[in-house]
């Protein structure tokens, strides 16, 4: 009887030193899967996968620190020279669907240090926004007026940011594109604060030479402007002739009645351009709103200069017969 109560005793003991042992083990948690960031390669340098989606975002800008001068070039203090800083940050997602590529696009611009009237009231603003699919775009964004110009820092062919909706087909060898754009406040407008802008253009690529003809009519004033560019690698580098018809002031065109410009932008080296520029107009647009004022001139030059990957400078004189004066810039920009 007392080696049975013992056997059961000893048995139970075991029992109890084991279920302590079993209560005091540590089971490890399975890791939870980690998710790193994909580099995106489908749509060109620097997207990545946003985490848990196909779709490619890629995230750029650039600092630019920036000397006015000129006369009046300080519109608030009326001084002929003004420094001030621009920040741009750009956000653009991009993925494939079953309808084409979609795209979406935000860039925001800030201004300080910028004594300007419209720094001053606004010195948060978008640059462009807008999405599209294919060859559909929507939004507010520079048009082909500003979108397409010569390469210096003279000209003066037309800068509208608007917003519209486009349609744009791509071929091999040329392109060809309309929009509808919303015309607010447009000149000659008379009142009618709300109306509607056509463009069309047409782009073709010939070897060496491009040549582009683009077609506007602004139906709030009631009259259109036509111009051509075309460039062409000659030497060290390249030359661009652009000309320009303005029926009578509206919207896309309202420097003059006609102008014609000419740019020759030449790489001395890897990391220095110089881009000479002259431009001409006739029947200019008068203190009345019309085009009839003087024919006048400019002429100038642009040097621009890698100094290196991701910094850059720019310097930019020129000379107007109009006014007898002159003016330019010196900037430089961190891009990343």
């Amino acid at each position: 009887m007392k080696i049975k109560s013992l056997l059961i005793a000893s048995a139970a003991a075991l029992a109890g030193v084991s279920g302590a042992k079993a209560a005091d083990a540590i089971v490890a948690a399975e890791p939870e899967p980690m998710e790193y960031v994909r580099v995106c390669d489908a749509f060109g340098t620097g997207y990545f996968y946003i985490p848990g989606t196909e779709t490619c975002l890629k995230i750029g800008g650039y600092i630019r620190f920036q000397v006015d001068f000129g006369n009046d070039s300080n519109d608030v203090n009326e001084g002929d020279w003004d420094a001030w800083t621009r920040g741009r940050l750009a956000v653009t997602s991009k993925s494939d669907t079953e309808l084409g590529e979609l795209t979406g696009f935000i860039a925001i611009h800030a201004e300080a240090s910028q004594d300007s009237t419209s720094a001053v009231t606004d010195p948060f603003y978008f640059d462009e926004v807008y999405l599209s699919l294919g060859g559909f775009k929507a939004g507010t964004y520079l048009n082909w007026w500003d979108a397409n110009d010569l390469p210096g820092e003279l000209d003066d062919l037309g800068s509208n940011r608007l917003t519209a909706i486009s349609y744009t087909y791509t071929g091999s060898a040329f392109t060809a594109g309309l929009q509808i754009d919303e015309i607010s406040n447009a000149i000659g407008a008379a009142g009618d604060a709300q109306n509607i802008g056509i463009e069309a253009v047409l782009q073709a690529a010939l070897g060496p030479a491009k040549i582009e003809l683009l077609g506007s009519y602004d139906n709030a004033a009631e009259e259109g402007s036509i111009r051509g560019i075309g460039s062409v690698a000659a030497g060290p580098g390249t030359f661009y002739l652009s000309a320009i018809w303005s029926s009578d002031p509206n919207t896309y065109y309202a420097s003059a009645e006609w102008t014609v410009a000419a740019a020759y932008a030449w790489d001395v080296t890897d990391k220095l351009q110089v881009i000479p520029e002259f431009q001409y107009f006739w029947n200019s647009l008068d203190a009345a709103g019309e085009f009839d004022g003087d024919d006048f001139w400019r002429a100038g030059a642009t040097v621009n200069y890698k100094i290196t990957d991701g910094l850059s400078s720019k310097v930019a004189v020129n000379y107007s017969d109009a006014t007898d004066d002159w003016a330019g810039i010196v900037r430089l920009q961190r891009d990343f």
